[in-house]
């Protein structure tokens, strides 16, 4: 098994402690396993001879986003998590809401703007036009880890806040403030295995809430839901995998708000972290960390 892990993204550190993990996981379960970071070296150069399978461990751009998925495609090595076209659709959050709307799957009512066509007149039409009031959640389209979000409270401070954030990305999503629960679904394989609940001390589940304990992110497993609402979570977090025609593990996240669940996005490639869900959601069912990196690598 190759582990390929790190990478050049702003989720390089998460990445890295992932891959770690799953390394030490699949030597527990008796595989040869060989590492390859393209921070160091292009794809291209991954030699193909001795491995079976790719375990990808990637997060963030280059990782997920169809790039490395098409190097192992075009070397012709299997490898795990979703393919090419899924990998870009559910990163790019334009695209995959789209098809959550196609899907009548509830989303978070949005515009979204480039930077080359920035006027502030503009926007404040386009989100009257779609009454979407404030605050509102700005996000870059193609980031992961909730790199690049924030959240905007009131109409003066909007100007600042996409000015910043058009320093680093081209293109951004504004989209409607939900409140209510914060609720995160694993699927495997099309199964999905439950739905965890997420209390954040933050704003919201952010980068720090993610990945820091000093955070306190308080996890609520199973997720605190009437059991039809609790199903129905995981029925819709089913069809989001199956109609990105996700492979793999996912993870969903969604909002649950006046008895309706709103997806923000689908995460083709969840962390594998000491702090990550998937693998917490997994233990509840009795998967231990081993077994879940073997379920997902076969």
């Amino acid at each position: 098994v190759l582990v390929v892990l790190g990478g050049k993204s702003g989720e390089r550190a998460v990445s890295l402690e992932s891959g770690r993990a799953c390394i030490k996981a699949l030597k527990k379960k008796g595989y040869k396993v060989s590492t390859f970071d393209p921070k160091f070296k292009n794809f291209n150069l991954i030699n193909s001879k001795n491995i079976d399978v790719i375990f990808n461990a990637l997060h963030g751009r280059d990782g997920e986003d169809g790039v490395a998925q098409s190097y192992f495609e075009y070397l012709k090595i299997p490898y795990t998590h979703s393919g090419v076209i899924s990998s870009f659709t559910a990163m790019n959050k334009l695209i995959s809401k789209k098809i959550f709307i196609q899907n009548k799957i509830k989303t978070p009512k949005f515009i979204s703007i480039k930077k080359l066509d920035f006027k502030l007149n503009t926007i404040r039409k386009k989100l009257d036009n779609k009454k979407i009031k404030f605050p509102i959640v700005l996000k870059p389209i193609n980031e992961g880890s909730s790199l690049g979000v924030e959240v905007c409270k009131k109409k003066k401070n909007i100007k600042k806040i996409i000015k910043s954030l058009f320093q680093t990305y081209d293109e951004l999503i504004l989209e409607e403030y939900i409140k209510g629960q914060e609720v995160q679904v694993a699927v495997i394989n099309g199964t999905a295995l439950g739905a965890i609940e997420l209390i954040p001390k933050r704003i919201f589940y952010d980068y720090k809430a993610k990945y820091t304990k000093k955070a306190k992110t308080k996890h609520v497993m199973p997720a605190d839901l009437p059991q039809k609402k609790y199903n129905e979570v995981l029925n819709i977090a089913k069809k989001t995998h199956h109609v990105l025609n996700c492979r793999g593990v996912t993870r969903s996240d969604f909002k649950f708000y006046k008895n309706n669940f709103y997806i923000l996005e689908i995460n083709t490639q969840p962390g594998m972290t000491s702090l990550s869900l998937v693998p917490e959601i997994a233990n509840f069912k009795g998967i231990s960390f081993e077994n879940l990196v073997e379920k997902i690598l076969l």
